[in-house]
């Protein structure tokens, strides 16, 4: 009594994860004095730092994988019997059946799942505990929330109709196109003046689709000598994605540059971002580059809900390298000025601010 809502937000870790940054986004914009967050999780994260520094609490229990499947639900067990919590709200895509079922037992009145993909992730194993796992999910939840429509009804098959879509919205004043800041980012990074500069944001698993996006890239070399690449994010792939680039001689146009704090600083440095995912529920990244007003080629697979209406969004087929070339091609002979309207990203529902605030009215309205 007398302190914030704490609400309890659960993910494997804090890492810069597209839903981890939607996350941050809200935690930051929110009335920390009306609002907090709290988290569980089952390993380090990035922005662990900062959370405790806004005033949340990290929890921290073994993932599943660690320990199996009945270790796991005591430990879920342990945690709810010992903190109390009003709202639960779990981003954990099919393994939100789990917690959500626990938490329900667990005596949390208000219990979110919240959709941020289209299709599970590993093999045939994995992705069966998936879906068993996320068969918990209808009768568990109280709240269904989705990035987009096709998340939605992934995750929550009939129940999708019942599913508030929360956008991924952004601090699009961050992106702003700056020229000055255009010419530190390629002088940090040792890119020459005539560069065409190419980006991907990403982590490196196979969702992303790092190994086509090389395929293209050594195409468009071909016809476009002095061409760059930079591949921000890190993950397990990293090391097969490296040989790649050694095996296709890309060393010298490649540049991997880790994991970044800056993302909104290296997009003004960039002339083209690609992003051919296999599947995806509604990428942050993308509507971060059409904040810096970035033309992107994207795959087809990706949900049409990304595309703001500013004319930056080019669809392209998987199986046809060719049709990537030509687009890119077009892109790099006429090299427009930058000039994003905010007035599209704002009234497609991406300010951040606003986001925040509906957030901040639900979890007070329960």
């Amino acid at each position: 009594m007398g302190g914030p809502l704490r609400v309890l937000h659960v993910a494997v870790n804090m890492n810069r994860g597209g839903a981890e940054t939607l996350i941050m986004n809200l935690y930051r914009n929110l009335n920390r004095s009306n609002v907090q967050f709290d988290f569980l999780t089952c390993k380090p994260g990035d922005f662990d730092d900062e959370i405790i520094k806004m005033g949340g609490k990290i929890h921290r229990i073994p993932y599943i994988s660690e320990i199996g499947h009945f270790k796991y639900i005591q430990e879920l067990r342990k945690f709810f019997s010992a903190h109390s919590y009003k709202i639960i709200h779990s981003h954990l895509d099919k393994m939100s059946g789990i917690v959500l079922r626990e938490a329900k037992k667990g005596g949390i009145p208000v219990r979110i799942s919240h959709s941020h993909n289209t299709k599970s992730e590993g093999g045939i194993a994995a992705r069966t505990y998936k879906w068993l796992a996320g068969n918990y999910i209808i009768p568990s939840a109280t709240t269904f929330f989705a990035c987009s429509n096709e998340a939605a009804k992934w995750l929550f098959t009939k129940k999708s109709i019942n599913a508030r879509i929360i956008k991924n919205g952004i601090e699009y004043n961050k992106f702003s196109f700056s020229e000055e800041i255009r010419k530190q980012v390629r002088n940090e990074l040792a890119i020459e003046k005539n560069s065409f500069v190419i980006g991907h944001v990403g982590r490196f698993n196979y969702q992303k689709n790092h190994l086509f996006l090389l395929d293209i890239f050594a195409e468009f070399l071909k016809v476009q000598e002095n061409a760059i690449l930079l591949l921000m994010g890190g993950g397990e792939l990293r090391t097969t994605i490296e040989n790649k680039v050694h095996l296709l001689r890309l060393e010298k146009n490649v540049r991997f540059l880790g994991v970044r704090s800056d993302i909104e600083r290296i997009l003004q440095g960039i002339d083209l971002f690609i992003f051919p995912s296999l599947h995806e529920g509604l990428p942050v990244s993308l509507i971060e580059a059409q904040g810096a007003g970035l033309p992107c080629i994207i795959s087809d697979q990706i949900s049409r809900e990304v595309d703001l209406g500013m004319k930056l969004i080019e669809y392209a087929p998987l199986d046809d390298i060719g049709f990537w070339i030509e687009k890119m091609k077009k892109i790099a002979s006429k090299q427009t000025s930058r000039k994003p309207s905010y007035e599209s990203l704002v009234n497609c529902g991406y300010d951040i601010r606003n986001t925040a605030k509906e957030m901040e009215n639900f979890y007070l309205s329960c």
